[in-house]
């Protein structure tokens, strides 16, 4: 047994690159018995600017953001509903959307002014009907109430096309309340409140104009309106509106644009996404793809560019490693929520949702993809507790993403590395082996016992063959046999 048990030793640590019965005893037993890795002295002795990322990093890493492609819920989310009978939005994603709208789209002075404060009521409805309903009203008292067309382009258009429509009345009565308030934005509290608030709705309503281009088929145009939206107000980055800017670039196949905004916001002071590092992957990916291959890769090693791609590959797969597995199309997709957890898989429905068909469109990208992703399995063996590039990957994400997500959709948790069967059964096998060993030596007679019952059940089918066939053959036959 010492001697297999060496031989098998030897034969994983050449195949795998690590001792098994290490593996096991890290993988299996720390755990149980507390251990925690000792830190390296730079990981003990961080630097401040370290220690400032780290805290906002790990403050931020189950912190739900709003879905900066998120669908219209009357003209997309309600007719997936009609079709299918279920519900794409859960009532915590739906509740979160209501507080935001309250926070962005109300103000103290709202009761004072016509119309705001019947949307005021509106947004806190949990009632679709009784908000249109509310809006409605809202516009009868006023018919230049911004909000009032938002929420009804929202919930009450039924296609792309009416919600553009009211989207367009929304944006000709912000554009008058917003030049209304800028003028007199510093005379007190409550109008630098309300100047706030009117520039949140005239954002809100260009950035979904923009959307509505996009998915009319006018790339060009919803590039435009973002780019100046970007222009006008620089400020509102944690907005990402910069996010729906790539998405349009990579439909045009700008990638030189692309590649600018990456510049830009790939930056190691700004908050990471998944299409950021994504694209940045792709981008790298393309460059190699269509002419990449396994087997010559294997045999002449990997070039200055293909190794750029592959550690692309790796850092994205790092910062959010459920998105692989939908863009492979090894597990199915749904309506992405209007919420998202960066690095879970909310955050990989809504990433692979849109940006599935510019991998697709770069030649040989998902084959390298395939190829790679799971490599960066191998690179970090403990990522709850050590990360890479990015911080230890959060273990709240689940319980987080079960929250968002609709309950017919099986979340995704972080991929765990599988040991091959042959190494599982040969480890059973001697465990199995060395227990028998001790209970022989501590019960022998017992053991006997149990041995001998064993056996005889074990040869009762071929003794009862046997006699059947002593019984159909003639007793000299086996003499005969005997004989020769």
């Amino acid at each position: 047994m010492k001697t297999l048990l060496q031989i098998f030793e030897w034969w994983y640590f050449r195949k795998y690159g690590t001792s098994f019965i290490e593996q096991v005893s890290v993988s299996h037993l720390r755990p149980l018995l507390g251990g925690v890795e000792n830190l390296s002295p730079a990981a003990a002795f961080p630097s401040s600017s370290g220690e400032t990322e780290s805290s906002r990093q790990n403050l931020s890493e189950c912190t739900v953001w709003r879905n900066p492609l998120n669908l219209f819920r009357g003209a997309e989310y309600n007719r997936y509903m009609w079709v299918t009978g279920r519900e794409a939005l859960t009532y915590y994603d739906m509740n979160l959307s209501a507080q935001d709208h309250q926070t962005f789209f109300t103000c103290d002075s709202d009761a004072m002014r016509p119309g705001d404060g019947a949307m005021q009521k509106a947004w806190r409805e949990r009632n679709p009907e009784a908000r249109i309903k509310a809006a409605h009203q809202a516009l009868q008292q006023n018919y230049e109430c911004a909000m009032a067309y938002v929420l009804l382009a929202e919930e009450e258009a039924s296609t792309i096309t009416d919600a553009e429509k009211l989207f367009k009345q929304a944006l000709k009565a912000g554009e008058i309340a917003y030049r209304r308030s800028q003028q007199c934005q510093h005379q007190g509290t409550q109008q630098e409140l309300q100047h706030r608030r009117d520039t949140n709705v005239l954002v809100y309503v260009k950035r979904r104009l923009a959307m509505c281009a996009r998915k009319l088929g006018r790339v060009k145009e919803a590039v435009k309106i973002m780019r100046d939206l970007m222009k006008e107000f620089p400020l509102l980055n944690m907005l990402n509106i910069h996010e729906n800017l790539i998405e349009a670039l990579l439909e045009l196949q700008a990638y030189a644009d692309v590649q600018a905004l990456l510049a830009k916001y790939d930056d190691i002071s700004l908050p990471k996404s998944a299409t950021i590092c994504y694209t940045a992957a792709l981008l790298k990916a393309r460059a190699v793809s269509d002419k990449f291959s396994p087997e010559m890769a294997s045999r002449r090693g990997l070039t200055t560019a293909e190794m750029n791609a592959v550690e692309a590959i790796h850092r994205a797969v790092e910062f959010n490693p459920h998105v692989p597995k939908y863009l492979l199309e090894m597990k199915s997709l749904i309506l992405p929520p209007e919420h998202i957890l960066k690095r879970g898989d909310s955050e990989a429905i809504a990433y692979a949702f849109f940006h599935l068909q510019h991998w697709k469109r770069v030649e040989g990208a998902l084959n390298l993809l395939h190829c790679t992703w799971e490599g960066t399995f191998r690179m970090i063996p403990y990522p709850l507790e050590k990360g890479h590039l990015f911080y230890p990957y959060p273990s709240c994400t689940e319980t987080a993403d079960k929250e968002l997500l609709p309950s017919f959709h099986e979340v995704s948790v972080y991929p765990k590395k599988e040991l091959p069967f042959f190494i599982l059964f040969t480890a059973g096998l001697c465990s199995f082996t060395a227990m028998l060993a001790l209970l022989t030596h501590q019960f022998p007679e017992l053991m006997g016992v149990f041995a001998k019952a064993f056996f005889s059940t074990l040869f009762a089918p071929f003794n009862f063959v046997m006699e059947k066939m002593e019984t159909f053959m003639p007793s000299s036959l086996w003499h005969q046999l005997t004989r020769i």
